[in-house]
């Protein structure tokens, strides 16, 4: 075949009106097939369907598009926040450990299924390159199941190899992978993950998940010994760690010598790192995600973020001043997982303030994403609460106590529902 053939590809032959079209997110998306889509939308004859993960920052679904195709995501990450903003965006509150079975049955099952593999190796098996999580699902449940072989797609290990019987229909491309803006942890990011990174133990496995706050724990961590992870999503942080001999997971109660993790979200570092790297293994959220396998790991940390959280230890990680800007995503599945871990640390870190506001607040702004029974141990810059067994009266007065001061005198007079 010749270099590219997705354009040549007549995709409104397999979507039919009111599909629900789904690929993978960040780096995983084929955005080869996804152009062509987009550019063939109006011959599918009628309405579609498309759920959208985390976008890459170079490609895919712009407002206009939505002249045919209703869009659903589960974030409001990067140009999501701005579909979001003009309401040409559905969110689906869910958490992360449901999506296998959200599309693969019910109303939301996945009709068509785009997918970015690599070439095939010396035994002539694709592999699913930067994602397996949710995809992994559908390879089976999806009446169309398209592939883009990318040459420069990583040849990745994990629980789901695939031959040309798994595809109804194949193209080749030869083009950079998408990538993901990443942002860059500043001094007050890095005084939180002091505060994190001090609470973490030689051995512990660790999830971390996504922005600057965790990024920055991970580069606190360059002198423990023999950390594992076991994440929805990695990147250059934690291959950095591996690189140099931090993270061995030598001493993981579970898969003891690999990093397991759904997706990859870093950069050539990453994809040099992955690449025939049988080191690092991927897995469907259904593994990676699933409480049972999270509480038999012993010293399981869950680091993840919030928006804001009030003084009895609910966590809103979705909107902020009435925009739709963050997800439920996985930090409920993972908090609960590190709550029940022996040893486990459920954390929830974030800055004190936003702008001129207080981010621990008496009530919050936003949907509760993660309930005050869930709550475990709640960073910011001022130190760190740890909500665990705490009555509410305890409860504000710890929270209060990583407050910025500068708000600590009013959130005193605020009455709190208990």
């Amino acid at each position: 075949m010749g270099k590219d053939t997705a354009a040549a590809m007549d995709l409104a032959a397999w979507v039919r009106p009111g599909d629900l079209v789904l690929w993978g997110q960040a780096a995983a998306a084929p955005l080869a097939l996804v152009e062509t889509l987009v550019a063939q939308r109006h011959r599918v004859g009628g309405r579609f369907r498309v759920f959208l993960g985390i976008p890459p920052a170079n490609g895919g679904i712009a407002a206009e598009h939505t002249d045919c195709i209703d869009l659903i995501s589960y974030c409001g990450s990067g140009t999501n926040r701005l579909l979001a903003a003009a309401g040409r965006l559905d969110i689906l509150p869910c958490h992360y450990s449901q999506f296998p079975d959200v599309f693969s049955s019910g109303p939301l099952a996945a009709d068509v299924l785009l997918l970015q593999v690599s070439p095939t190796d010396e035994h002539g098996r694709y592999s699913l390159g930067m994602a397996h999580e949710y995809l992994v699902p559908l390879l089976d449940t999806a009446r169309v199941v398209i592939a883009e072989v990318n040459r420069q797609a990583p040849w990745t290990c994990g629980e789901r190899i695939l031959t040309d019987d798994d595809f109804d229909a194949i193209v080749h491309t030869d083009r950079p992978l998408p990538e993901i803006a990443h942002p860059v942890p500043g001094q007050v990011e890095r005084a939180i993950a002091a505060h994190v990174s001090a609470l973490i133990e030689d051995g512990a496995t660790l999830q971390a998940g996504l922005g600057a706050i965790p990024e920055a724990v991970l580069e606190e961590l360059a002198d423990r010994r023999d950390l594992g992870v076991h994440s929805g999503a990695i990147g250059d942080g934690v291959i950095n760690l591996m690189a140099s001999g931090v993270v061995t997971n030598a001493r993981k109660t579970r898969d003891p010598g690999v990093t397991v993790a759904g997706l990859a979200l870093g950069g050539r570092t990453t994809r040099e790192f992955i690449h025939r790297n049988s080191a690092v293994q991927f897995r469907s959220t259904r593994y990676t995600h699933d409480a049972g396998v999270l509480a038999s790991i012993d010293r399981f940390v869950a680091i993840n973020s919030a928006i804001e959280v009030d003084l009895t230890g609910q966590v809103n990680a979705e909107q902020a001043a009435g925009r739709y800007v963050g997800a439920v995503g996985g930090a409920i599945d993972f908090l609960r997982g590190a709550a029940r871990s022996r040893g486990g640390l459920p954390i929830v870190a974030l800055p004190s303030t936003a702008g001129a506001q207080s981010r621990i607040v008496a009530c919050l702004s936003g949907p509760v994403s993660t309930s005050r029974a869930d709550a475990g141990l709640i960073v910011t810059e001022h130190g760190v609460a740890d909500l665990r067994g705490q009555p509410v009266s305890e409860r504000i007065r710890r929270m209060i106590a990583i407050a910025d001061p500068r708000f600590r005198e009013s959130l005193e007079r605020r009455e709190v529902s208990i």
